[in-house]
This record gives structure tokens, C-alpha cells and sequence, in this order.
């Protein structure tokens, strides 16, 4: 029987991404995302996935996600928590409703999305066994200016996912989260300036941005039966940026 995976903010990046390396391994994808045309403009990249607009940080449209998921594939063997949103600023400037926006989509929606999850996952328990995989960030793990909320959220998606490890073992479902470094994304390069790039190539030891399919490669391991014995792990996918303190530009070879 082929297995099914439910990747959340899939509509493009990373997410989308993780989508297209499930769909060329054979499994039945579904997707979720929020914006709508771009959804759809995602669609011809996905042929056969299953493709539901809606809003993860909503507990009164998560249920339906899923009622989708095995109305079209009977069941779900592994879920992708990919949506994100991003909102960088001061402290100062960081208003109670930007911060709110954050952590409805960043945390919420992780915990929602697991939380609903549940039964579908469970029915694994004696056949192989599911996986939960959560994306967080290299600024969950280490702290860096104009990042309050985005940066606390992810800190708090990576305790969260020991915390499903912990709980969800003995229903052998495995929760791993995964935390990017810089990945060369079109909106990255839109607002990245050169000065930005040529900071992170000194700090990032392979001297590169990563690309979204290395992030797709660690997410589908983690959900593969190759991982099966691996749970509450945090993989960071960031080049060696957060084992590495910050170059020096003088040093740029």
C-alpha cells in the first residue's frame, strides 16, 4: 500500500519542495497552505496530490484537513509541519498582534496539526509506524537581532517536538524537527542585500546558502523507514552555521 504524507505550507519553498521529493518516491501527498492562487499555481508540480487551502493556526478548520486526507487516501502515514510565517522588527517595534500572527502559524499551528493528527497516525503503530517531522530554524537555536517572535517561535516548535517525542513513542510515531540554515529561497533572495550574503558565507562553514531541496532531502529521511529509530532529534540543515561562531570578512578566501 503506498503511504501518504500531509506536507503544511507546501504551496511554494520548502515546502513545496518536500512535497515533489514524496511524490517522486511514490507516496500520496496532500498539501495545505493558505494562499490560495499560489496553491494552484503549485498544482502542476504536484500531479495526483491532494491540494486543501485553509489555515492551520484555525482549530475549527484543522479536522477538515484530515476528514480530506482519508476520504481520499484511507489514512496518513506521515505529517510535514512546514508552515511558516516570518516577521522580522525591533523589539520595540514588535506589536502584540505581530507577535500573536507569528505564534498562531509558527507554534500553533504545529501543535493543532500534530494534535489532529493523532488518530490517523496511531493506526501505524503495528505496521512500520508514522512520523512527525517539524520545521523550525537555525534562529531557534541561536539568537540574532529583529528576530523576538520568529526566533521564540521556533525555539518553541523544537521543545514542542521533544515533547510529541516523548508522549507519542509508545504509539511508535517518531517526532523529529529540522532546522534550516540560510536556504536560497526566492523570497531570500529578494530581500537578502549583498552585504547580508556575503555575512552568512562568512559564517556559514560550506560558504553557501542551502537549497530547498537539500531541506526536502533531511525531511524525507526523517519520515522514511531508513529513519526508523531515530526520535526527539533536532537535525540542523544549515551548512555547519550554527556549530560555527560568526567569520571574519578579512578571512574570505
Amino acid at each position: 500500500m503506498k503511504r501518504t504524507v500531509l506536507v503544511t505550507g507546501a504551496a511554494r519553498g520548502i515546502g513545496l519542495a518536500a512535497a515533489k521529493r514524496f511524490m517522486k518516491e511514490g507516496w500520496n501527498v496532500a498539501v495545505v497552505d493558505i494562499d490560495g492562487p499560489q496553491l494552484q499555481e503549485a498544482q502542476a508540480e504536484l500531479p495526483g496530490a491532494l491540494l486543501i487551502e485553509g489555515d492551520v493556526s484555525k482549530p475549527d478548520q484543522v479536522p477538515g484537513f484530515y476528514k480530506g486526507v482519508e476520504k481520499a487516501f484511507g489514512g496518513l502515514n506521515a505529517l510535514v509541519n512546514n508552515a511558516g510565517v516570518a516577521d522580522f522588527g525591533p523589539i520595540e517595534e514588535t506589536s502584540f498582534e505581530r507577535w500573536r500572527r507569528v505564534m498562531e502559524t509558527n507554534l500553533d499551528g504545529v501543535f493543532l496539526m500534530s494534535q489532529a493528527a493523532m488518530p490517523l497516525l496511531k493506526r501505524h503503530t503495528e505496521t512500520g509506524g508514522a512520523a512527525i517531522v517539524n520545521i523550525a530554524s537555525i534562529s531557534g537555536l541561536r539568537a540574532s537581532t529583529l528576530r523576538v517572535a520568529y526566533g521564540t517561535s521556533k525555539a518553541g516548535v523544537i521543545q514542542l517536538t521533544l515533547q510529541q517525542a516523548a508522549e507519542l513513542g509508545e504509539h511508535n510515531i517518531r517526532c523529529n524537527v529540522i532546522a534550516p540554515g540560510p536556504v536560497r529561497t526566492k523570497l531570500a533572495m529578494a530581500v537578502h542585500t549583498q552585504d547580508i550574503i556575503n555575512a552568512y558565507h562568512d559564517a556559514i562553514p560550506l560558504n553557501r546558502y542551502g537549497s530547498e531541496e537539500e531541506i526536502a532531502n533531511a525531511i524525507f529521511f526523517l519520515c522514511s523507514q531508513e529513519a526508523s529509530y531515530i526520535t526527539g532529534q533536532l537535525l540542523s540543515v544549515d551548512g555547519g552555521f550554527e556549530g560555527t561562531g560568526i567569520g571574519l570578512p578579512a578571512l574570505r578566501k
